[in-house]
């Protein structure tokens, strides 16, 4: 049928890959959210964010209310949230963050990523001044919305930084403003996309593409792992 088919259909099989993999974590999110402080997004403002998160990943509605309905099952498993730290290959830096019921396993297999790769985990806490944790929402932007006033409107809750690109308008703040932004956006009327706290290095770190395919191959497998819910590097 010829090269365009064969290349939309290997475009199409790998983002329903990416897919499969991706809704078991943003369930996990939901679950967990849930059980922590009820299931009603309305009044669980990380539920909300969860949900809002998977929604923006197309993640079909009967899966967000079976994640719900799973916090409140009995025999559901707790889930841990645990972190992890290690060099990969050329030393690049990575934090890893996890939700698991068993420890011992996900270290386990954390480890013997690292390891294949020709690294391996450092101490928790090694890398504490090396990212910087910061709270990031991707706003859908409109015509009648106002970058500098939006700004202005946000600082008093702690926003640092807005920036625009092709799709949408990110919001970054202080990891400890995440609360503080979420509600300023609410309250503003703000068509948020996505939220959530990410790690970014404070000394990017350039590789070769040589370098990356490798890295690459490592990360791949520590994301495929269904007890971990983010990955973050120093790659600049």
């Amino acid at each position: 049928m010829g090269r365009a088919f064969e290349y939309r259909r290997a475009a199409k099989e790998k983002r329903w890959d990416k897919m499969s993999k991706m809704f078991p974590k943003l369930g996990k999110a939901i679950t967990m959210a849930a059980k922590e402080a009820g299931t009603d997004p309305l009044t669980n403002s990380k539920l909300r964010t969860a949900v809002q998160n998977a929604k923006a990943e197309n993640m079909p509605k009967d899966n967000i209310e079976a994640a719900i309905k799973r916090a409140a099952q009995k025999d559901i498993a707790s889930f841990l949230e645990v972190n992890y730290e290690g060099k990969g290959p050329y030393g690049v830096l990575v934090y890893v963050e996890c939700a698991t019921d068993n420890p011992t396993r996900t270290v386990a297999n954390v480890k013997s990523y690292f390891n294949k790769a020709g690294g391996g985990l450092v101490p928790n806490g090694s890398m504490e001044f090396m990212f910087a944790r910061k709270s990031v929402f991707e706003l859908v932007p409109s015509p009648t919305l106002d970058i500098e006033d939006l700004e202005l409107e946000l600082i008093d809750a702690g926003c640092e930084e807005i920036e625009k690109n092709d799709v949408t308008l990110v919001v970054y703040g202080d990891y400890t403003s995440f609360g503080t932004l979420a509600k300023a956006l609410e309250d503003l009327q703000v068509e948020v996309l996505k939220a959530g706290l990410r790690r970014f290095p404070t000394s990017p770190v350039e590789f070769t593409e040589d370098q990356l395919v490798e890295i690459e191959k490592m990360l791949d497998k520590i994301e495929d792992d269904d007890d971990i819910q983010q990955v973050f590097t120093n790659i600049a």
